[in-house]
């Protein structure tokens, strides 16, 4: 694993370890995850229209601990081996207990995740998001709620962990934008509490 980079920004806590997972390990996990995942794809009401999701998503985690965000509820799968395996990695770096896992699937650079903050009212006060990347890399943009000039861009490399805690949900929403660029398909797998 890679030196962890923490991004200096005011109001946030932001670790990013580019490479958690070695090109070899991130190959076979993406492989397993494309494969094995029961992907579906939910519709989304923006402005009053029903629209597909831009993404594809799924869900897993403990027995009961539904999530709900824009108007779509989720039930989770149970975890499956390599979603066990993968929440144990993380918690040893997190020192959180995740009881759920949010799955999105980019299929291209059509597919996307507008602005928003992880704050659902489930998710606690000050929610611990772990997300995994595998596969393309996606650009992940950051904005401050209320400071406009502060403002980041990342890279999520195949294999790395971005870990977002403290006040992080309540100052800074973030995004993966749509690219024209033609590039292959990006799973990340983003871990959290539900309470």
């Amino acid at each position: 694993m890679s030196e962890p980079v923490f991004l200096n920004l005011p109001d946030a806590e932001i670790i990013y370890y580019p490479q958690f997972f070695d090109k070899q390990q991130a190959d076979i996990i993406f492989a397993e995850l494309i494969e094995e995942i029961p992907w579906q794809q939910d519709e989304i009401r923006v402005y009053g229209k029903i629209h597909p999701q831009p993404r594809l998503t799924a869900l897993f985690g403990n027995e009961g601990k539904s999530y709900s965000y824009s108007n779509i509820t989720m039930h989770p799968h149970p975890w499956n081996l390599l979603l066990q395996k993968l929440k144990m990695e993380i918690e040893n770096i997190a020192a959180v207990n995740f009881t759920t896992v949010l799955l999105n699937q980019y299929r291209d650079g059509k597919d996307s995740n507008g602005w928003h903050a992880d704050n659902e009212k489930e998710l606690g006060i000050n929610p611990v998001i772990a997300s995994l990347s595998f596969g393309a890399e996606r650009t992940f943009q950051l904005k401050h709620n209320f400071e406009k000039d502060q403002k980041k861009s990342i890279i999520l490399e195949h294999g790395s962990l971005l870990l977002m805690k403290g006040t992080t949900q309540h100052f800074w929403k973030h995004q993966i934008p749509k690219t024209a660029k033609p590039i292959g398909p990006r799973i990340n797998a983003t871990f959290r509490v539900i309470i």
